[in-house]
């Protein structure tokens, strides 16, 4: 299994920042929980094990009802079938780990005769929305709008296998009166603020020890530069170090340690770790006795045991399962010996057609969307008849590999190594990255060509522009952001009774709006001349080091800037760099042209979606045209 694992996670397809490249492909939707476990994919003897799927009167209330087609392009219909392919282009590695992990939890249940009845199911859902202060249906709404995940989806695909994976491990859920006061003091006793850094190697970790004994009050910006941890990003803040909760040696130190102090360096896990000690708190067990939250902690324990023993019954499951991965296998004779097979679970089959439901399930309304602009694209050069032929595919990759500087010693484009960056720094395969992400490209640059006569001209202004934002000096600030009037001129108030750049950038923490500036205490990159914000590029570039801006307004937001200095201009003239800025400002009014002919292809569209219907007359609609696709 181990093995099997290694490969799907070399081959998964992961979501790429090509997807979002003229709507072709759209973000993932990351669907909650480590294992997403059953529908009912077996016969009907077998289903006692798992709960049914919930009848929906219409596609209204259900976006995934298996409908055919899913939608109408210019009357021309895509099919269930496309649309499932697309989805397992896309995402067929990831979920057919989760589709997998779900036939495990179900064989699982079999094997033990563990029934999920829908009544208990359903009491787990109203538990989980009363917990989030909704009501079921305000719950099940929120899901379906924010998240898109259906109530059918979400009771089997979510809440069954965490109620089944419970069940199964009801053995190792009872909760002794030692464990339970452990926990109690554990929540209730002394606590440490502290801040730490997780270090890679030993080296770099007594390089950094001795940087923050030396100075403790310059913590933060070392965990930023030496922290591996995911802390890094807030100063090396972690929340409050309980006893008997984590590592012991950590725990240790941490309650050893005085308020200001630094740690030596910590070996824990393979990992080595350096503590700052913020502050320490007091138990509060005399203002919390034990009788008076006993019933609070056992359920907080117990909710904690369940996660624990559910993650341990599951590994053991994977542990001891016999898979076959034939999806993507590296071994090309598994798909010839199982045609039409993704995967053997402990002798059961998974199909390709099972897989791609599970795949159009998830995906299906976002990867809907990119599969109708792409037959709006076929249909718009169809009809003018332009023609992709290979030679552009590969002109348009040696220009993609050059505007990313991927060229050999010689200046000439390094095809191999872009190859290499696509599929593994991008995790996209290459077919997939020339049949998502090349061809479009192509397709879309002819189309602007031939329907709008491009023109493009590059002005001796814009070159000039271009040389003073990638080789001019910039403003080296800090910021703080905020969304209203009277929050801004507060906070520059502040700034002006004490200007300093340690409390301008504490202001930051505390007023700004935008998470990364609050982590970093203000710190933005450099601003550039002609960046696009020409109201706050003047104001920038009006300051001096240690000057505060006024209240200045981008867009929706008020922001305040500190000036800390300015870089230094690159010792380049125009002349030298002429040709690269005029390819890259000729390529990027290319794409504003691009985007303006693909609006203009997708506002001329009649494109139905019946996947997200969303009203009553539309529902009714797509119930003729797929009764008349049908008889077709």
């Amino acid at each position: 299994m181990a093995s099997q694992d290694s490969n799907r996670k070399k081959q998964k397809s992961a979501a790429s920042p090509w997807r979002k490249r003229f709507g072709f492909l759209t973000a993932g939707l990351v669907i909650i929980g480590a294992c997403v476990a059953a529908k009912l994919f077996w016969k009907s003897d077998e289903a006692g094990a798992q709960p049914q799927r919930q009848s929906q009167p219409n596609a209204a209330e259900d976006p995934y009802k298996p409908v055919d087609p899913v939608a109408l392009v210019n009357g021309e219909p895509v099919t269930r079938a496309e649309l499932a392919a697309d989805c397992i282009k896309a995402y067929g590695g990831d979920v057919l780990e989760s589709v997998i992990n779900k036939h495990l939890i179900y064989q699982h249940c079999q094997s033990k005769g563990i029934v999920i009845p829908t009544t208990a199911v359903q009491a787990e859902v109203a538990k989980t929305a009363k917990r989030f202060g909704m009501s079921v249906e305000e719950w099940r709404n929120m899901l379906k709008n924010e998240r898109h995940i259906s109530p059918s989806q979400y009771d089997n695909d979510i809440i069954w296998p965490a109620l089944a994976l419970r069940a199964a491990a009801k053995d190792l859920l009872d909760i002794s009166e030692e464990e339970l006061l452990a926990f109690y003091h554990a929540m209730y006793g002394p606590t440490v603020d502290a801040r730490i850094m997780v270090c890679r190697d030993r080296e770099s970790a007594v390089e950094a020890v001795a940087a923050a004994k030396a100075n403790p009050q310059d913590f933060g910006r070392l965990a930023r530069q030496y922290s591996i941890d995911a802390s890094a990003s807030r100063e090396g803040y972690i929340p409050p170090i309980r006893r008997n909760l984590g590592d012991p040696e950590i725990e240790r130190v941490a309650f050893g340690l005085q308020a200001g102090q630094v740690s030596d360096v910590i070996e824990a896990e393979g990992q080595f770790i350096i503590l700052k000690c913020e502050s320490h708190h007091p138990s509060r067990t005399k203002q919390f006795p034990f009788e008076n939250v006993r019933d609070k902690i056992k359920l907080e324990l117990q909710s904690k045991k369940e996660t624990m023993a559910a993650t341990e019954v599951f590994g053991k499951l994977r542990e001891k399962s016999n898979v076959v991965v034939v999806f993507e296998a590296e071994d090309e004779r598994l798909p010839q010996q199982y045609p039409g097979v993704a995967a053997i679970v402990n002798g059961r089959q998974i199909s390709m057609s099972e897989l791609g439901e599970a795949c159009l399930d998830r995906h299906g309304l976002e990867i809907l969307e990119g599969t109708i602009s792409r037959r709006l694209l076929e249909q718009n050069i169809q009809r003018h008849q332009i023609l992709v032929e290979r030679q552009d595919l590969v002109e348009e990759v040696s220009r993609a590999a050059e505007s990313m500087g991927v060229t050999d010693a010689e200046g000439k484009v390094d095809i191999d190594r872009w190859v290499v960056m696509v599929e593994r720094e991008q995790e996209i395969k290459w077919q997939r990255y020339l049949d998502d992400v090349v061809w479009p490209t192509v397709a879309l640059k002819k189309l602007a060509h031939k329907v709008s006569g491009l023109q493009i001209e590059v002005t001796e202004e814009d070159l000039q522009f271009a040389f003073e934002a990638n080789y001019g000096p910039r403003v080296i600030a800090r910021a703080i952001m905020v969304n209203n009037l009277r929050t801004a001129q507060e906070a520059w108030e502040l700034a002006r009774k004490n200007p300093t750049l340690e409390y301008f950038g504490q202001l930051s923490t505390r007023y700004s709006v935008e998470a990364s500036l609050r982590s970093l205490q203000g710190e933005i990159p450099p601003i550039q001349k002609h960046g696009g914000k020409p109201q706050l590029e003047e104001k920038a570039f009006a300051l001096k080091p240690g000057e505060l801006s006024g209240v200045i307004e981008v867009g929706d937001y008020y922001v305040i800037l500190y000036c800390e200095g300015m870089t230094e201009p690159q010792t380049v003239s125009l002349g030298d760099v002429r040709d690269g800025l005029y390819r890259d400002l000729y390529e990027k009014k290319l794409r504003i042209q691009m985007a303006k002919v693909y609006q203009s292809m997708t506002d001329d569209a009649n494109v139905t979606n019946y996947l997200s219907v969303t009203s009553a007359a539309a529902a009714a609609a797509f119930e003729t045209a797929a009764t008349d696709m049908n008889r077709q």
